[in-house]
């Protein structure tokens, strides 16, 4: 079942009620009516739609709640992750600093932090001058704090500066 399906199933009041109680510990459709102040035949009629959507099993004379279709819902329904580096280890460091685009904290590392730093050296083009608004552009769209970034781009040898212009090391 996918994600869509599965808030289409619960997006129905007495059927998420009826689930709701069910994970909070009712076992039997007589308590879920009881915890959901809903009438037998609702609770019956939801019960038989979860039942067969397996968010609900049957489990000897109790019901439970099955909470695992969760995690495979948003498992089956995630977009494959494009590797931001062919090399594995390098695409696990950049992974857990690199969230959507941005870098979300700086490695204290310092083997990690070069592995960003020549990641982040790729947003700029070879041969090509840049002002320095240039970079804070480009760098500021992966963090806000671009001036350390771009300070530690020149002083690891990514970026040169001459003058107010940069380029990219070769």
């Amino acid at each position: 079942m996918n994600a869509d399906q599965l808030c289409g199933l619960l997006a129905e009041p007495s059927r998420l009620r009826v689930y709701s109680a069910l994970v909070l510990g009712a076992g039997t459709p007589g308590e879920v009516a009881e915890r959901t102040g809903l009438e037998p035949a609702a609770v019956a009629k939801a019960l038989q739609r979860l039942g067969k959507s397996d968010l609900v099993v049957a489990d000897g004379n109790e019901l439970r709640a099955d909470v695992e279709v969760f995690k495979e819902a948003v498992r089956t329904g995630r977009p494959a992750r494009e590797p931001l580096s062919a090399d594995p280890e390098r695409d696990n460091v950049l992974r857990a600093f690199i969230r959507d685009g941005r870098l979300t904290h700086f490695p204290t590392a310092p083997a990690k932090f070069k592995v960003v730093l020549e990641y982040l050296a790729g947003s700029f083009e070879p041969d090509r001058q840049y002002a320095e608004r240039e970079v804070n552009e480009i760098l500021q769209a992966w963090n806000a704090d671009h001036a350390t970034l771009r300070r530690h781009l020149v002083d690891e040898g990514h970026l040169n500066r001459a003058d107010g212009i940069y380029t990219r090391a070769n």
